[in-house]
């Protein structure tokens, strides 16, 4: 469905690019990205959760597929999906700048960028505490 989804938005956005301006194309570019990173999120989610849970993935014969996918634990999926939801929001409090002075109100704005930032400390927090873990040998 995402993929469905990706490529109606870069059908239109190729379609309107020509007679765009620069700021339009940006947030073209960057709501292809976001939809991007979210299927690849629900890739990962998906083989891992798979890998972790139900079976192992022999990937000894498919040389070409990602190397995380058989060697993903519970850590570096968490790890993983923090990252991605804090990309993810990045590039909507990206899009809400480049569209600060048309649609966007400064209580929302204000949100977005806490929201962001709460992401980004609760994966710093995340990664330092794996760390601890892993140095103390747990």
């Amino acid at each position: 469905m995402l993929l469905l989804k990706f490529c109606m938005m870069l059908w239109e956005f190729i379609v309107h690019a020509p007679g765009s301006k620069e700021t339009d194309i940006i947030l073209g570019v960057l709501s292809l990205i976001d939809v991007s990173l979210t299927g690849n999120l629900v890739l990962l989610v998906m083989f891992s959760g798979y890998e972790n849970f139900v079976s192992k993935i022999d990937a000894g014969g498919h040389p070409d597929w990602p190397e995380w996918m058989s060697k993903i634990d519970f850590t570096s999926l968490k790890q993983k999906l923090l990252g991605s939801i804090v990309a993810i929001s990045a590039v909507q409090v990206l899009k809400a700048f480049m569209n600060i002075d048309t649609t966007i109100d400064t209580v929302k704005l204000g949100w977005l960028v806490g929201v962001h930032l709460a992401f980004v400390i609760s994966t710093l927090m995340l990664a330092l505490s794996d760390r601890w873990t892993a140095g103390r040998g747990e």
